[in-house]
């Protein structure tokens, strides 16, 4: 069995959780600006509109969960395995590490893209 060490891990896991607090925040702060736009005009398009957004800011808010929840878990694997190998861990750990990076990745390229739909959204209705 192969090991590797970890020096990497343990500050991708730190950005990652960070980042992830930062867009949990931005959705916030989105709600908000949805809530100012229904208050001043509540037409059946616009709500059609408010109703996709809320719905998104919820399953985005459940992705954050669940990477948050993914992430503390393989931080943990990984500060188990480098207590075991001396500072060290099996490199099938990579594995899972580049797994949670593409998630990570993929969820933000989503994030980005929801935020860009939404702010098309403010300029038509504000």
């Amino acid at each position: 069995m192969t090991y590797t060490t970890i020096n990497h891990c343990g500050i991708n896991h730190s950005e990652w959780l960070k980042g992830l607090e930062f867009y949990d925040a931005e959705i916030d702060i989105m709600q908000n600006r949805l809530l100012e736009i229904v208050k001043k005009n509540n037409g059946k398009e616009m709500m059609a509109e408010v109703e996709h957004f809320q719905n998104q800011f919820i399953v985005q808010r459940d992705n954050i969960d669940q990477l948050q929840h993914d992430i503390r878990l393989h931080d943990k694997e990984v500060a188990t395995e480098a207590q075991a190998h001396a500072g060290k861990m099996k490199s099938s750990g990579l594995d899972e590490h580049s797994k949670l990076q593409e998630q990570v990745e993929s969820f933000e390229k989503v994030f980005n893209e929801l935020r860009q739909e939404f702010k098309g959204f403010l300029s038509k209705w504000m």
